[in-house]
This record gives C-alpha cells, sequence and structure tokens, in this order.
C-alpha cells in the first residue's frame, strides 16, 4: 500500500474533522478525536494544522467550497427560476446523503457566536468571507436580484434547521416549500 502524502493526509484531516465537529461543535471535539479517526497521532496532526482553530476553519472552508460547487454545477447555465430549482434539488439532495454536511454548517455559525462573544473574530471574518461566496455564486444565476438571492439561502436556511431538527420529508412544516426545495426520502442522523 503507497504512503500517503502531506496534502492526502491533511484531506483525510479535514474529511475527519468535519465529521466530528458536525457531531461535537467547535468546543465539544478535541484534536484527540480527529487523530484517533484519522490513525495518526495528535503530534503529526499539528505539523498539518497549527491548532484546533486551524482545523476547525479548513474544515468549514471545506464545506462551503462544497455548497459553492454544488450550487455553481446544479446552475451551470440556467437562469431565473430553472437555477432556483436546479440549486435547491442539488443542495436538499446532498444534504439529506450527507447529513454531516449540513450539521457541520450549523456548528460553523455557532462557533462564530461564540467566538464573537469571547472577542475573537477570526472564526466570523473567516465564515463571513465563504457566506459572501457563496450568496455571489448564487446572486448571478437568480438575476442579481438581491430580493431572489435573499429569498432563496434564507429557504436554505429554514431546511437546515428543519432538517437539523429531524422533521421527516411528507410533514407539514415542508408543505410552504417549493417542491424543489423539500427533503426527498428518509433522513438519517
Amino acid at each position: 500500500m503507497a504512503r500517503m502524502s502531506a496534502e492526502e493526509r491533511r484531506e483525510s484531516v479535514i474529511r475527519a474533522a468535519t465529521a466530528e465537529f458536525a457531531r461535537g461543535g467547535y468546543h465539544g471535539t478535541s484534536t484527540e478525536a480527529i487523530a484517533k479517526r484519522v490513525g495518526v497521532s495528535q503530534p503529526y496532526l499539528f505539523r498539518l494544522f497549527p491548532g484546533k482553530k486551524a482545523i476547525f476553519l479548513a474544515a468549514a472552508e471545506r464545506c462551503v467550497e462544497d455548497t459553492i460547487r454544488t450550487f455553481g454545477e446544479a446552475s451551470k447555465g440556467l437562469e431565473g427560476e430553472e437555477a432556483l430549482h436546479a440549486m435547491a434539488d442539488a443542495y436538499t439532495q446532498v444534504i439529506a446523503e450527507r447529513p454531516e454536511w449540513l450539521m457541520m454548517q450549523m456548528q460553523m455559525y455557532v462557533a462564530v457566536g461564540a467566538a464573537e462573544q469571547d472577542g475573537d473574530t477570526e472564526f466570523g471574518e473567516a465564515v463571513r468571507a465563504g457566506w459572501m461566496r457563496l450568496w455571489d455564486t448564487v446572486h448571478l444565476p437568480l438575476g442579481a436580484d438581491p430580493n431572489e438571492t435573499t429569498t432563496f439561502l434564507a429557504y436554505g436556511m429554514l431546511i437546515n434547521c428543519l432538517t437539523a431538527m429531524g422533521f421527516p420529508p411528507g410533514h407539514r412544516v415542508w408543505e410552504g416549500m417549493y417542491p424543489s426545495a423539500r427533503i426527498k426520502g428518509r433522513l438519517e442522523h
């Protein structure tokens, strides 16, 4: 079996960190748990990343970039309603298939709020910069209309909250969603 490069190990750490932080949050996740999941020692983990905050921010950045890529691929060549429904459908499919992705997003927002209360703005700056890239990704396909963009992202946050709380597909809370924004199939947590 070939030995992993440092970059491949970094990727493994980001994937493991996403799963661990999604479940336990920033404060409830130890670097020991991440190292164990990857199969490396903590000292090796800290050769790849300078500390827990850097690991969390790398996982948060990956989560945002994956969402941006999902929206970008879904809306490629589409505009307006077609883009909206394609992006909504792609997103709901991904969060149903990869619940850790959704939970990592939710943990990002909690971590920003907690850090900002403690006077640490680095979390917020990084997450807000990612959010603005996400905004721009959906803004153009939706006709560069701030109201359409806001509505789309507001529905997305509602979908995140309903899914995180475990409302099953078909529950009446989903009735007000346009069909492409409804969660399909069985959610697994």
